[in-house]
């Protein structure tokens, strides 16, 4: 398997690039999102590669992050979702925004996405929603409620879950809390506990 690509950029084109590897010229499709990354034309870059092998045929995804391969690995896992609706939400929304989407069971957000309809948004959010660490599932949590780079929010639904809640629960008792500067993580699950 093919697991990254490092050479001269030969060809950019959004969704396509082609790299030149000791001389031989390897076609890998990205999302926009890796696209907008790439260096100009004739400088050496690196990508890492999904190396995609059907019966019929072999093509390589090419991705700027180890976080886009993973989510797109992710998203192929989902019944009838294929490698081009895969690029497709990842090109439509970036890894963050996929993942608070999933969460969120944002069902509307997710079938926004060129390819992905209401069934199949629904689908990947029951299939994908728990892949999840707790601490993946609380990042952004600590960026949207609270002060920038705060991971207080995150902190205690860890606790939360430690406690026996669910991801989702504990999501939302937490996100209804004010964060004031003074608030200690023990404040937050006190509050979450006792509702207010």
């Amino acid at each position: 398997m093919i697991t990254f690509l490092e050479g001269l950029l030969e060809e950019k084109q959004p969704g396509r690039v082609v790299i030149n590897v000791g001389g031989v010229g390897y076609e890998a499709h990205v999302p926009l999102s890796s696209f907008d990354r790439l260096p100009p034309e004739g400088v050496k870059t690196r990508i890492l590669i999904y190396h995609h092998i059907t019966e019929v045929s072999q093509v390589l995804f090419g991705f700027s992050t180890a976080e886009e391969r993973r989510m797109f690995i992710l998203l192929l896992g989902v019944s009838g979702i294929g490698p081009k609706i895969a690029i497709s939400a990842l090109s439509g929304l970036s890894v963050r925004d996929l993942k608070t989407a999933l969460i969120e069971s944002d069902i509307k957000r997710l079938s926004s996405i060129s390819g992905i309809g209401k069934k199949t948004a629904e689908r990947i959010v029951v299939e994908l929603r728990d892949k999840f660490s707790g601490g993946e599932a609380f990042e952004t949590l600590a960026g949207t409620g609270g002060l920038p780079g705060d991971s207080r929010l995150r902190d205690a639904a860890l606790a939360l879950i430690s406690l026996g809640y669910k991801q989702d629960d504990a999501r939302k008792m937490i996100k209804v809390i004010r964060l004031e500067p003074a608030t200690s993580v023990e404040d937050l699950v006190r509050m979450a506990l006792t509702g207010g």
